[in-house]
C-alpha cells in the first residue's frame, strides 16, 4: 500500500492546533487530542434557532442566515410586524405601513423592499400594488407595481432593485408577469414562459431563478432569468408550493412547502443545473415560511406548521472532521 507521502508528495502535518485556515482535503494530526483530522465538504443539516416574537405564516424576508429581516404575515389577522435577527434572537423594530401577507420581498436586513401582497379583506382576495422601501429603521411607502398581486415572488440585492414574479391578480388568474424596480419605478418586462404563484425564488433582478407554483401536484418546472428573458431548465424532483426559496440563480435551497402527500418538510438543492434532494427539516409540517441567506448558510422564519414560529438554521460547506467520525 502506498504511504501518504508518496501519494500527495508530503508527510502529513503534527500541529498543536487545527489550522484556523484549511483548505478542502487537507489532512493534519493534532498532537493535543490526538487525533488524525481532515477538511471535506458536509452535506447541510437543519437545526433549532430562537423562535420569532409573533407566530405567523406567509410573511416575507430578506437577508443572511445571521442578519435577516421578517416582515408582514398572518396569524388571525393580517400584520405589519417587522422583526430583525441577529443571528441568536429575533427582535421588534419598526411596521410595515400597510398590513400584507403573500407580498414580495427582497434586500438586506438594512435595505429591503416590499411589493405586492394580501390585504384585508382576503376575501374575495383583495390584492395590493403598494410597495415600501426598508432603510434599516422605517418603512417608506414608494411607487406602486403596475399589476395588483399576491402569493408572488420577488429577488433583488437591495431597496434599489428588484424583481417581482408572478402572483395571483384580483380575481385570479394567476399571472406570468415579471415586473422590474429601478428604485424609482416598476417596469413590466418579458414573462414567466407559464403562469406562476406561491413558489420559490433565487437570485438577483439580473440573474434569477424561479421553482414550483400553487399548483404543486402538477408543476414542478424551473424557469432562470438571465436579466432579459424566462428559460425553461430541469425540473424540480416532484411539484412543490408554498416552501422558502434562498440562494443564487446557479446555487439555490427550497425547503419546507407542499408536495402531493406529507410530511411538508423537504428541502431542494439546485447546483445550477440540477435540483437533488438534501435532509429535511426538523418540523414535520413547514409551509408559508420565509427564506433567506445562501446553500450553504440559510434561515427559515416563520410559516404554518408545527411549531408556528420556529427558526430554522441550515448549514452546509467545508468542515473539520477527525478520521473514524467522517
Amino acid at each position: 500500500m502506498a504511504a501518504y507521502k508518496e501519494i500527495k508528495g508530503v508527510n502529513i502535518q503534527k500541529l498543536s492546533a487545527d489550522p484556523p485556515a484549511p483548505i478542502e482535503g487537507q489532512v493534519w494530526y493534532n498532537t493535543t487530542s490526538g487525533a488524525l483530522k481532515g477538511f471535506k465538504f458536509a452535506a447541510g443539516t437543519w437545526a433549532t434557532g430562537a423562535a420569532m416574537n409573533l407566530k405567523r405564516s406567509a410573511a416575507s424576508g430578506s437577508g443572511t442566515q445571521t442578519a435577516a429581516l421578517a416582515f408582514g404575515g398572518y396569524e388571525t389577522t393580517f400584520r405589519t410586524l417587522t422583526e430583525s435577527y441577529n443571528g441568536s434572537a429575533w427582535t421588534e423594530v419598526n411596521d410595515l405601513n400597510t398590513p400584507k401577507y403573500t407580498s414580495g420581498g427582497d434586500g438586506t436586513q438594512t435595505s429591503a423592499l416590499a411589493f405586492g401582497g394580501s390585504t384585508y379583506p382576503d376575501p374575495p382576495n383583495h390584492r395590493t400594488a403598494t410597495t415600501e422601501s426598508w432603510n434599516g429603521t422605517n418603512w417608506t411607502e414608494v411607487n406602486d407595481l403596475n399589476t395588483a398581486r399576491g402569493y408572488m415572488n420577488g429577488v433583488g440585492a437591495d431597496n434599489t432593485n428588484a424583481l417581482a414574479i408572478g402572483g395571483s391578480q384580483n380575481p385570479p388568474p394567476f399571472t406570468a408577469l415579471t415586473e422590474l424596480w429601478n428604485g424609482t419605478n416598476w417596469t413590466e418586462v418579458n414573462d414567466l414562459n407559464q403562469n406562476r404563484y406561491n413558489g420559490g425564488a433565487a437570485g438577483t433582478n439580473t440573474a434569477a431563478l424561479m421553482f414550483g407554483d400553487g399548483r404543486y401536484t402538477s408543476v414542478n418546472a424551473t424557469e432562470s432569468w438571465n436579466g432579459t428573458n424566462w428559460t425553461e431548465v430541469n425540473d424540480l424532483p416532484t411539484g412543490k408550493s408554498d416552501g422558502a426559496g434562498a440562494g443564487t440563480q446557479t446555487s439555490a435551497l427550497y425547503f419546507g412547502g407542499f408536495t402531493s402527500s406529507p410530511p411538508y418538510n423537504t428541502t431542494f438543492e439546485w447546483n445550477g443545473t440540477n435540483w437533488s434532494t438534501q435532509a429535511t427539516m426538523i418540523a414535520s409540517n413547514r409551509y408559508n415560511n420565509a427564506g433567506h441567506g445562501s446553500t450553504t448558510a440559510a434561515l427559515s422564519s416563520g410559516g404554518g406548521g408545527d411549531p408556528a414560529p420556529a427558526t430554522e438554521i441550515w448549514n452546509a460547506g467545508p468542515t473539520t472532521v477527525s478520521f473514524g467520525d467522517a
